[in-house]
């Protein structure tokens, strides 16, 4: 089997400034970083996604970038990037950065000098428009915190297009100039030894908005995705482009192109279906959309995952899906964002159910595509709802029971956001050293997952199939892999237990080894019989007599 390294990784996503401070200032750092690489290499991971870590004034979590050439002053220097990823390598870990290309800072020199004259060469690498726009609050992708898309600048007198913030104007990717701009950002980067990118809010670069003849002109265009990735493969021959696309099914495989845009795409619509199915104890809505998922081309892959850094959107599921999600797992309205989505992370949402997070994680294991894990979910970290938007799921790393949580040595009121402090999830109760010494923790558990998925890639670039059962309703069971290889992962989604029978009609007599159990289990006439746990699940490796 020919899996490429990022088919058969395992990717841990963090923000350095929530992750080890290393110095006593109250905001983690790369040195704070470097030295928690060998928990990481111990977890499993082989694959390190950062947050942007660039010069920011900080009001969108880093994504509102000033110079992209750069590390902010607050998590060290150019210096501690290098000797950090000088680190992740010696632990066998790779290291991906954010990639934003879609705005930058109002506080970039570029916009700065945008802005001083219509006839700044600058001003092109943004998007404007001379006449009053008309009402586009519907347009705003946070709502109700932006009243629309344009905003008035002054000094120009004219309107700048921002889909996001209005202090983050988008960047003119239609203009020649901005897209070697790009280019030599991907090379600054992939030069110091990065091995990809996640590209942020991919589906507003091909969605291009800008003048043509003096109007506004609105097109689609995936050429540009085609050309980065033309020049990504010419500087660094085995690196890899990640993309953010909330978007439909059909839509998703232009961003694939013909193995010439995307190398990944992250899968929104499986995740949404998957909690789907958790709130309602069924199987049936996460095996609808599995069969729904288009075929992609052999040498790309979906990105598979739970929660991450933003809110759990559920933006393509139905009005009523919607509402059976929300109160299942945001019942209060404070736990909710954007109304679309919830600000929690897992484990609160799955009320500390150890049950429950294993399910969910075994899914995220062998569901075919690689996971991707947010900082501290293997611990079964909690969220913190009083502060503001997004930033209730960017709680600081849960290290030990000490003052911060092991995390800073900065007084309480120094650190860049508070931590987890009361309550069943805070440090005192979840946190690396005691999880480490429990034989039965979440911990524990999760590192075994990775540890069996990395001795059989089949879950990673096997071919997949949905496997017929007796409880169609309350199992869902799939493989991965050909007939000789196969590899099958059963799930539970019920609190009840439940004796499953499992057709394989291409293995007429064979053994069932359980890879996570050590047990075994007979195949005759194509069938194999389960008892499967409440909540329960089964990875089992699939040999012939």
């Amino acid at each position: 089997m020919n899996c490429r390294w990022y088919q058969e990784a395992v990717i841990y996503s963090l923000d350095v400034d929530t992750f080890k401070d290393s110095n006593g200032d109250g905001i983690g750092d790369f040195e704070g970083l470097r030295q928690s690489c060998r928990y990481l290499a111990a977890l499993g991971v082989n694959c390190l996604w950062l947050l942007p870590f660039y010069p920011s004034p900080n009001r969108d979590n880093g994504y509102d970038v000033t110079d992209y050439y750069s590390v902010d002053p607050r998590l060290g220097t150019m210096g501690d990037f290098v000797q950090f990823t000088d680190e992740a390598q010696k632990h066998k870990m790779r290291v991906m950065v954010d990639l934003v290309l879609n705005h930058t800072s109002r506080e970039h020199p570029w916009f700065k000098e945008a802005c001083r004259s219509r006839t700044s060469p600058f001003h092109k690498y943004y998007v404007w428009r001379y006449e009053k726009p008309p009402d586009t609050a519907h347009e705003a992708i946070f709502p109700p915190e932006q009243k629309g898309i344009w905003t008035y600048e002054k000094q120009v007198k004219a309107w700048y297009l921002h889909r996001f913030y209005s202090h983050q104007p988008d960047l003119n990717i239609d203009h020649p100039p901005v897209r070697e701009e790009m280019k030599k950002i991907m090379a600054f980067w992939l030069k110091l030894g990065v091995a990809g990118f996640r590209v942020d809010a991919v589906p507003f670069l091909v969605e291009l908005h800008g003048m043509r003849d003096g109007k506004p002109h609105q097109a689609l265009n995936y050429d540009f995705l085609e050309e980065f990735r033309t020049f990504l493969t010419w500087v660094k021959g085995d690196a890899i482009m990640l993309a953010e696309a909330n978007v439909g099914r059909l839509d998703q495989l232009e961003y694939y192109g013909d193995n010439n845009r995307m190398h990944m795409v992250f899968n929104f619509l499986v995740n949404q279906a998957l909690f789907l199915s958790l709130a309602q104890e069924s199987a049936q809505p996460l095996a609808a959309s599995l069969a729904e998922m288009p075929p992609i081309p052999e040498q790309c892959q979906w990105g598979m995952f739970l929660r991450n850094h933003d809110e759990l959107s559920l933006d393509r599921l139905s009005e009523e899906q919607r509402e059976i999600c929300f109160s299942r797992f945001a019942p209060q309205k404070r736990m909710r964002i954007f109304a679309r989505g919830i600000r929690r992370r897992l484990a609160p949402m799955l009320r500390g159910d150890r049950r429950r997070l294993l399910l969910a994680y075994s899914l995220l294991f062998s569901l075919p595509g690689t996971p991707v894990l947010w900082y501290g979910e293997e611990l079964g970290m909690g969220d913190d709802l009083r502060q503001p938007g997004r930033f209730s799921v960017r709680n600081p790393m849960q290290w030990s029971s000490e003052t911060n949580g092991g995390f800073s040595s900065a007084p309480k009121n120094k650190l860049l956001r508070p931590v987890v402090d009361t309550g069943n999830f805070s440090y005192r109760h979840v946190n690396v050293e005691s999880a480490q010494r429990d034989p039965g923790s979440l911990l524990n558990a999760v590192e075994q997952m990775i540890r069996v998925r990395q001795q059989y890639p089949q879950f990673g670039c096997g071919t997949f199939r949905l496997l017929p059962t007796n409880r169609p309703r309350q199992i869902l069971a799939h493989g991965c892999g050909g007939d000789e290889n196969l590899m099958v992962a059963i799930h539970n989604f019920t609190g009840t237990a439940q004796k499953v029978a499992l057709r394989m009609d291409h293995v007429t007599r064979g053994i069932a080894s359980d890879a996570l159990r050590g047990e075994e289990h007979s195949i005759t006439q194509g069938r194999c019989d389960f008892k499967m746990e409440p909540f329960g699940y089964r990875w089992v490796r699939i040999r012939r007599m």
